[in-house]
């Protein structure tokens, strides 16, 4: 990878590149792939526990933040997939024929779909948070809500709410592995 965008450059520098590609992809694969996952059974646990009749969930608002956490978690099966195409485009860069190995401007274009990706996500999924912690602090803090928690089974804040939150803030941690991956890769490949 040199200065010109589509002529190869050295050995020894192309397998830097490549070396860094296939280590730091598995790393964002696994580590995307378990917070996306652990985040999707927590907010399949509460759209299945919610639907239940007089549930505290049944809020307008906690209901567009848990829709935004689910296209946060879409948005990231995009993040995860790039991330393996990461360590894709490193096992070819380690191919010893130049043209099987692809193109700088080829592996730009992939590194800025994932840095999109990711930052679309990353908002995605804090719009969600921001609607749920919203719903979350208007319950606790309307005027009746002191008299009623007792009687008003509504007004309490269940752990399953909480759960929610902190599977929006696993699903922003993923992304922002992901977003950090790709900065790196693409400062490793401008510089050469």
């Amino acid at each position: 990878m040199s200065q010109n965008p589509d002529t190869p450059s050295s050995s020894s520098t192309v397998q830097a590149i490549a070396k860094n590609f296939r280590f730091t992809g598995w790393i964002s694969f696994w580590v995307q792939l378990v917070l996306g996952v652990v985040s999707a059974i927590i907010v399949l646990l509460f759209a299945i526990f919610s639907q239940r009749p007089n549930s505290a969930n049944n809020n307008p608002g906690t209901g567009f933040g848990v829709f935004l956490a689910v296209c946060g978690i879409l948005i990231l099966g995009g993040g995860i997939y790039l991330a393996y195409r990461y360590t894709i485009i490193g096992n070819q860069l380690q191919s010893p024929n130049p043209k099987n190995r692809p193109r700088k401007s080829e592996t730009l274009e992939v590194l800025r779909l994932g840095l999109w990706i990711n930052l679309l996500g990353m908002l995605v999924t804090l719009l969600g948070s921001q609607a749920i912690v919203g719903t979350l602090v208007a319950r606790s803090i309307s005027p009746q809500a002191a008299t009623t928690q007792l009687f008003d089974p509504t007004r309490i804040i269940s752990g399953l709410d909480m759960l929610v939150v902190q599977a929006n803030i696993n699903t922003v941690s993923a992304h922002f592995a992901g977003l950090a991956v790709s900065i790196w890769l693409l400062n490793r490949i401008t510089r050469s």
